[in-house]
């Protein structure tokens, strides 16, 4: 008997939570468990840097699922981790803003009560790991894979709830921060575009130490000034990229007429496109 089977005996009743991040992935995954399970509670774990799109989305979502989404926010904000980590600005390999702003947060309003975690991991993103607690009480659950949904059905749910996509995915292409160190180049640039007075916010995180050389940037050897001299280029380069992968993709489907096969990853770009 697992250790989660042996909490889920026990007295306590099992609750059935799922995380939405205001982005498609999450938000198709409550629009399409609405009603199979009873009393399951919405949660969104607030880092106080979200984009005004999501938190106007997360509204018309709460609406659309006629039950409350359960704000949750760390005691301590952004700023204060910041200054704990002595400037150093997250990335991919500490990701404190998503232990510290989202994890913790999310496990504090669980407790020690058994649950049932819904993450929104859709069927073509092998990839992707989600949110996998240490915590015995915790199981995480993907339903989303397990009936084989894939971006093209979290789309149609979306538009036939009427809720359709979250604003911000016309020019960028995840949920999360505005300032999210996963950005895409041209995204960082969208956000000067769409939103400038966010983009001076996320420069004023940089900084730069003269006496040591220290530089804490959100890219890696660049800072988002520097990033900026270069946007005509990058946003060509994307321009290219995508028209490539266009072809590719038309070529491929060509391909698959003649066999006669399936494949996984017609959606999926190359790791060299992501970065953009």
């Amino acid at each position: 008997m697992s250790e989660f089977q042996t909490v889920k005996n026990s007295k306590k009743k099992v609750r059935h939570i799922l995380a939405l991040s205001g982005g498609k992935d999450s938000s198709a995954l409550a629009v399409f468990m609405q009603g199979k399970i009873a009393g399951i509670e919405y949660v969104f774990c607030d880092t106080g840097e979200e984009l005004e799109e999501t938190y106007e989305y997360l509204h018309r979502l709460q609406d659309f699922l006629c039950t409350k989404i359960h704000w949750l926010k760390s005691e301590k904000d952004f700023r204060y981790y910041l200054d704990l980590y002595n400037g150093l600005l997250p990335d991919a390999q500490t990701r404190w803003c998503t232990r510290m702003l989202k994890l913790k947060p999310y496990e504090d309003f669980i407790g020690e009560d058994p649950v049932i975690s819904y993450v929104g991991i859709r069927a073509d993103e092998p990839y992707r790991k989600g949110y996998v607690s240490t915590k015995p009480n915790i199981k995480s659950v993907y339903p989303i894979v397990e009936n084989n949904i894939r971006l093209e059905d979290v789309e149609r749910i979306l538009e036939e709830s009427g809720l359709g996509m979250p604003r911000y995915y016309d020019w960028r292409s995840r949920s999360g921060c505005y300032f999210c160190f996963f950005q895409q180049k041209r995204e960082w640039i969208g956000l000067k575009k769409h939103h400038p007075e966010l983009f001076e916010r996320a420069k004023a995180f940089e900084k730069f130490d003269s006496d040591t050389g220290d530089r804490f940037t959100w890219n890696q050897g660049e800072s988002l000034d520097e990033l900026m001299l270069r946007s005509e280029s990058i946003l060509a380069e994307f321009a290219k990229r995508t028209k490539r992968e266009a072809n590719a993709f038309k070529a491929h489907q060509k391909l698959k007429d003649v066999w006669g096969t399936d494949t996984d990853d017609t959606d999926s770009l190359s790791e060299e496109f992501r970065r953009l």
